[in-house]
């Protein structure tokens, strides 16, 4: 096992959380808040109305658990890809130039893997950004004191299963956008890497990073954007009875471009969010294995 990916994929994640969260905070709101009419006035009405604070609510929590979630998520990647060069190599060196099959589903993997882990941050994350627009702006008190107490909350009213309210959807995110995130990198560093060289330069790892995380969105951002609206269903009267009743409703009364609903801010997010996460990682992981 290779710890050391484990441990970057932690640091990267926690960098990328720091550099995105702003605009993830947008995302959401637009997804799940139909009095928004578009990215600007979604962020004049937030600056407006709570300042510089109101991009940042709830990032506490994500900071850590995105920390861990990305741990597990490139630790699984290198691991199962590592099983699946033992099996096509005798020497399964590092040298070995993995089967592009192989990195899709060891990025499949590492997506799935982490949904028991993000799941209740994400939930957490969610209604933190969006408690001030459920409640109203001008709301005196609060419903969440903050990320720790709105992860009892739910637990308590919603019970343990309510933390994992919109998992399935995560799950169907994370899979698929992970795997493609990771074999679009692999991709990228592969056809542009000096010819000698083993390990791929800095400018083509920013590059890979960033193009991989906008692509990882695309496939990613439908089933983002239900997971936002069966996460925040709890916060007021419910609209959805599960997963396929949010779908049907959705498409139904705003339209099949609902489930691409922030699709352009997640890619604008995403270049620079993984190009600094991949920077990271990959820096991380040369230190601990101290090479050139």
């Amino acid at each position: 096992m290779h710890l050391a990916d484990f441990v970057a994929g932690s640091i990267g994640g926690a960098f990328g959380v720091a550099v995105g969260y702003p605009l993830d905070t947008v995302k959401v709101r637009i997804q799940t808040q139909r009095r928004f009419a578009g990215v600007w006035q979604c962020i004049h009405s937030t600056w407006k109305a709570e300042g510089v604070n109101g991009f940042y609510r709830g990032m506490s929590m994500p900071v850590t658990t995105v920390s861990v979630s990305s741990s597990v998520v490139f630790g699984v990647y290198r691991n199962v890809l590592q099983c699946f060069r033992q099996l096509r190599s005798s020497s399964a060196t590092l040298d070995f130039l993995p089967a592009k099959v192989d990195v899709f589903l060891s990025g499949l993997s590492g997506g799935v893997a982490q949904v028991s882990v993000m799941a209740p941050a994400d939930i957490v994350k969610v209604r933190m950004q969006c408690q001030m627009v459920h409640q109203g702006l001008d709301a005196q008190k609060p419903k969440y004191r903050g990320p720790v107490h709105c992860l009892f909350s739910i637990a308590r009213t919603e019970g343990i299963l309510g933390l994992y309210k919109g998992a399935g959807a995560l799950a169907l995110r994370d899979g698929p956008s992970f795997a493609t995130y990771f074999t679009i990198y692999h991709v990228i560093c592969e056809q542009l890497a000096s010819p000698g060289k083993s390990q791929p330069e800095w400018k083509v790892i920013l590059l890979a990073g960033g193009v991989s995380g906008m692509c990882g969105w695309c496939i990613g951002t439908p089933m983002d954007v239900i997971k936002s609206r069966l996460q925040v269903d709890g916060m007021g009267k419910r609209r959805y009875n599960g997963f396929f009743h949010c779908i049907e409703q959705s498409v139904r009364t705003e339209g099949p471009g609902v489930l691409f609903k922030g699709l352009g801010l997640n890619c604008i997010r995403a270049f620079p969010v993984n190009m600094s996460v991949f920077a990271m990682y990959e820096l991380v992981v040369r230190l601990l294995r101290q090479t050139p």
